[in-house]
């Protein structure tokens, strides 16, 4: 299909609506289209009759559709022929590191959070034998959902032709990049590159980002010269593939999934390859700062004065925590034994509240028994189970906040391997407001045997669901009755769950 032929309007697979052409080049045109089936956005692909790499392109497209992290640009269809060659992938929209940059650098540990979420998805990508080897700031997004994305995995390497025989170094290089730009605003390359200007050198090597900009932690120093900047490395190992990237940013805060405020300036598409993308450019930016989890980053001789403030806080807390044990205990003693002693009953469900521990499930499943297949994206369901807050289980999107009025529920259920009382759950859910969830639990994992023993309507964030009523089971099953939208769709989002239990059953 030639570039000429097509125009705004045109449809391809009866169901993709081309709308706004957002870039062309070398005879590739990106648009923005309309699926009519989903009413969703897309980004399409298309091909003029002289660009040489149509089939390298859709073979890529093919591979990436079948990776499930949802940190990366999620292809939905290609197709190669004479006559409509194509590739139909996700249509994000956010701000790319470009943008974050454009008041100058980011936090350290925002930057590192960034780059660590990219690392660990382009790792996952490697072990599928798929790579990147164009890292631009571009191709890292913040997205409106409040998650990073990763743009143009393996597909817009096709489209510009680029082969290597180091794919996992240049990967881990071009993350070392990204990370540096982070840290210093400045781009580790001989020109400047998205607005960024070439990092400074001396003696003719690029500055380490200490050398740039004050403040950056030493560790992040490292792990940035380890990755990208060969010269400085003074001994050091590189970081030869993403997960290594990955492994050197393992501790570090990861950016919560937090409601941000877009104002209602035209988003502006972005003009490279990738997939796509909806950037929100601003006349005056202010970025409110985005709170992280407080997962302790490695100590490797970083620290700062907070830190150490923080550390002696929390050791004055401890020692008066101590203290009041002490005198509570010693009361105790003093006091009579007695059960009029007590003037508050202690009831049950207080008692196994108290002594409940936080159980990790066995597996975890995407759970759609009145759907067509009775699957709900179960390949990333363990990453609602993972540990990880900054990775997420979601449930397919859907047409309406009713999951498209075509079914009562989807869910996600837990193997806890073994029946067990459940004191409580904790889903971390999306920010957005307007999910029901019930909790079910039951020795079976057929839905009619599951006990609804609690719910929660107008759930977002951290939810807390506690059964009204003693309740035990093997099966623990997180039901979405209704979704929320999310970026234009309506779907379910659950980061993380934690099910607490006093005991087995």
């Amino acid at each position: 299909m030639s570039t000429s032929a097509v125009e705004p309007g045109t449809r391809l697979a009866e169901r993709f609506r081309l709308e706004d052409r957002v870039s062309e080049s070398d005879g590739a045109t990106l648009w923005k289209a309309i699926d009519e089936i989903l009413a969703r956005p897309v980004a399409v692909h298309t091909f003029g009759p002289d660009f040489p790499r149509v089939h390298e392109v859709v073979t890529a497209a093919r591979a990436a559709s079948r990776l499930t992290d949802p940190r990366l640009t999620q292809v939905f269809d290609a197709a190669e022929d004479d006559d409509h060659s194509y590739v139909v992938s996700e249509w994000v929209t956010g701000e790319s590191l470009t943008d974050l940059l454009s008041g100058g650098p980011l936090e350290p540990d925002r930057a590192a959070g960034l780059v660590a979420e990219a690392a660990e998805a382009l790792a996952h990508a490697h072990e599928a034998k798929l790579y990147h080897l164009c890292l631009r700031p571009a191709h890292l997004v913040w997205t409106t959902g409040n998650t990073v994305k990763v743009l143009g995995l393996a597909v817009d390497a096709a489209l510009s032709g680029l082969t290597t025989d180091q794919p996992a170094l240049d990967d881990a290089e071009g993350l070392g990049r990204l990370l540096y730009a982070g840290l210093t605003g400045h781009w580790p390359g001989d020109e400047e590159e998205g607005g960024l200007p070439a990092a400074p050198m001396i003696d003719g090597h690029f500055c380490s980002p200490r050398q740039v900009t004050a403040g950056v932690p030493n560790y992040l120093d490292t792990v940035t010269v380890r990755a990208c900047l060969p010269e400085s490395r003074k001994g050091q190992g590189a970081l030869a593939s993403p997960s290594e990237v990955a492994e050197a940013l393992a501790d570090v805060a990861r950016p919560m999934p937090i409601a941000i405020s877009y104002p209602s300036t035209p988003a502006v598409a972005s003009a490279s390859h990738t997939e796509g993308l909806d950037i929100a450019h601003r006349q005056q930016r202010t970025m409110p700062p985005q709170p992280i989890m407080p997962r302790r980053p490695p100590n490797q001789g970083g620290g700062n004065v907070l830190n150490r403030v923080l550390m002696t806080l929390v050791v004055l807390l401890v020692i008066a925590a101590v203290g009041v044990g002490a005198w509570t205990i010693g009361r105790s003693l003093g006091g009579p034994a007695t059960p009029e002693a007590s003037s508050t009953p202690t009831t049950g469900k207080s008692s196994a509240s108290a002594s409940a521990q936080a159980v990790k499930p066995d597996k975890a499943k995407g759970f759609d028994p009145l759907g067509d297949d009775g699957d709900e994206k179960s390949d990333i369901a363990g990453l609602a189970i993972d540990g990880k807050p900054g990775t997420a289980w979601t449930t397919s999107s859907y047409g309406n906040a009713e999951l498209g009025n075509l079914k009562k529920g989807v869910g996600l259920l837990l193997d806890m391997g073994k029946s067990m009382q459940i004191s409580d759950v904790v889903a971390t859910l999306a920010k957005a407001e307007g999910a029901s969830v019930d909790l079910k639990v039951g020795d079976s994992p057929d839905l009619d045997s599951l006990k609804t023993v609690a719910t929660q309507k107008a759930a977002s964030g951290k939810t807390t669901l506690t059964p009204e009523e003693p309740a035990s089971g093997r099966y623990v099953l997180i039901w979405f009755t209704r979704v929320p939208a999310d970026a234009g769709q309506f779907r379910g989002t659950i980061y993380e769950v934690v099910v607490h239990s006093p005991g087995s059953a």
